[in-house]
């Protein structure tokens, strides 16, 4: 009589265990851990990123080859950190501004959903020259436009560096990786997000890497529809950070 309710006890506190666990493990949810304010350098060499553990984006599209990247991603009191490590073997990039289409150039990018009652997000894209591209999304029914954020300066823009790796950072160099290291301030998406996100908040985002070298390859945090000119901008199938 003793054993019975010893084991069901035991049997109890496995089951728990395994819901809690599952729920830690939604692949369509991603803890984001609090850090303090530090300087992105493009190299990830900050201390605080040990802190945090890499998330894999599985290849969503490929045109051939091997395309392995991972990212990390912190958050501070002003603003929120994306570290990506994007294996590769060419630069296939040319543009040498900001605001130009990256997209159809190797690039990272980042959608940020902070307030699902809107239709609304800031779209972020950083290329393996250090070029970004920053835009405020209004997106209807699959209908969507982007604007230029008002005010880009000081305290609202974005502080984004990269790094090569086995190469030159120039464009259609021959190399092994490259890095993108990017802190995107919440002053920048007022009123989309009115300061830091508070313990247990939760907002919608993904997070992708398109790759040309051997024609358009994707990777993407959360799958979108394939073989869609628009399909990144699918925001019901962003997935969910949830804040320490």
């Amino acid at each position: 009589m003793f054993y019975k309710p010893f084991y069901a006890a035991i049997l109890i506190w496995l089951l728990s265990a395994n819901i809690v666990y599952g729920q830690k493990n939604d692949s369509s949810q991603l803890v984001i851990k609090k850090t303090t304010d530090f300087t992105v350098s493009g190299e990830g060499k900050a201390a605080n990123w040990a802190t945090t553990r890499w998330v894999t984006l599985p290849v969503q599209e490929s045109a051939g080859g091997t395309m392995k990247t991972k990212a990390k991603i912190l958050y501070s009191e002003t603003g929120i950190y994306f570290l990506f490590n994007c294996e590769d073997q060419k630069i296939t990039a040319t543009y040498e501004e900001d605001f130009k289409p990256l997209y159809r150039e190797d690039v990272v990018e980042v959608f940020l959903w902070p307030d699902t009652t809107i239709p609304a997000y800031l779209e972020y894209e950083l290329s393996p020259l250090n070029y970004e591209l920053v835009l405020m999304i209004l997106n209807k029914n699959g209908k969507f436009s982007g604007w230029r954020p008002s005010g880009y300066a000081g305290k609202r823009q974005v502080q984004h560096a990269t790094s090569v790796q086995g190469g030159e950072k120039k464009s259609q160099a021959t190399i092994k990786s490259w890095k993108g290291e990017i802190f995107i301030p919440f002053d920048l998406m007022q009123p989309l997000t009115m300061g830091a996100p508070k313990s247990g908040s939760q907002w919608r985002a993904n997070f992708y890497r398109i790759d040309y070298d051997n024609g358009y390859t994707t990777g993407s945090w959360q799958k979108t529809t394939p073989n869609k000119s628009a399909n990144f901008h699918e925001y019901n199938k962003f997935g969910t950070f949830v804040f320490e």
